[in-house]
């Protein structure tokens, strides 16, 4: 969650100088070359790469590239609380993708989260007032895209490691990105970029090595819902770092939210394994 809202962040002080192309192959690039060094330094590392379900990879790195290129230019016209709130329509494709690719069960408590977080986002979008412009529908594309790229994950941690799946991501996403940058950009750069580049650098490989260690060791369904806590973090950052307002309604739909969450844990912990 913090990793996400620092990738936000960092995206919002970047677009002024660059295009959402470039800033994705800061984030590829540098992910990338952090991989490289721990490998070369790590020999034994060498023995997790694998190139096996190649072809899940690609088809995983295109839909998250596009959805992540939406979604990032959502942030950039959006309030952040409104992008990450209309994101969390993701977790319903979700746990319906979840039930058909990977057979998981719908459980009682995990319909209720579902139930919930969408109740919750409806408080805190109110249909009908601005947070419904065009951009809007872009971040709901990529809800959706980001919902088939976790979903395929999941699919992938069954035999794949983890840094098999960030090394292609990375690999792969690198050349989509560069294909719409123009690679002078590194010209308009200044010190006083260093801060938003170091935070795209660090979150956009921390933040899928988290979440996919997170998917290993859990349902996707229950990841996911977890992941709604990014609303209330998201609107105390653009208040406190962009000045905007605190709708009240952000925390009457984040506590339906997480009381969905606490109800789905206490449940999950009562279940057989």
């Amino acid at each position: 969650m913090l990793a996400f809202s620092t990738m936000a962040v960092s995206i919002r002080a970047l677009a002024g100088a660059l295009s959402i192309f470039e800033i994705l192959a800061i984030r590829s690039g540098s992910g990338l070359a952090v991989l490289l060094a721990l490998i070369a330094t790590r020999p034994q590392l060498r023995a997790d790469l694998s190139s096996q379900r190649i072809t899940l990879h690609g088809f995983r790195n295109t839909v998250h590239f596009a959805a992540q290129y939406a979604w990032a230019v959502g942030v950039t016209l959006l309030p952040l609380s409104a992008v990450f709130a209309i994101e969390f329509t993701a977790p319903a494709w979700v746990a319906l993708l979840a039930v058909v690719v990977l057979g998981e069960r719908l459980t009682p408590s995990r319909v209720g989260v579902l139930v919930l977080g969408f109740v919750g986002v409806l408080v805190i979008l109110r249909p009908g007032v601005e947070t419904f412009r065009p951009a809007a529908l872009l971040v709901l594309a990529a809800a959706l895209g980001f919902s088939i790229a976790l979903v395929t994950t999941k699919k992938l941690t069954a035999n794949t490691t983890t840094l098999t799946i960030l090394f292609w991501m990375n690999l792969m996403q690198l050349p989509m990105a560069l294909a719409g940058s123009d690679l002078s950009f590194v010209t308009r750069l200044g010190l006083g970029d260093l801060p938003a580049l170091l935070g795209i650098a660090v979150s956009g490989l921390l933040s899928h090595y988290a979440l996919t260690n997170a998917f290993r060791a859990g349902d996707a369904t229950i990841v996911v819902s977890l992941d709604f806590l990014r609303i209330p973090l998201i609107a105390l950052v653009g208040w406190f770092r962009y000045g905007e307002a605190i709708d009240p309604f952000v925390f009457l739909g984040a506590a339906l939210i997480v009381s969905g969450i606490l109800w789905n844990v206490r449940a999950e912990t009562r279940r057989p394994t």
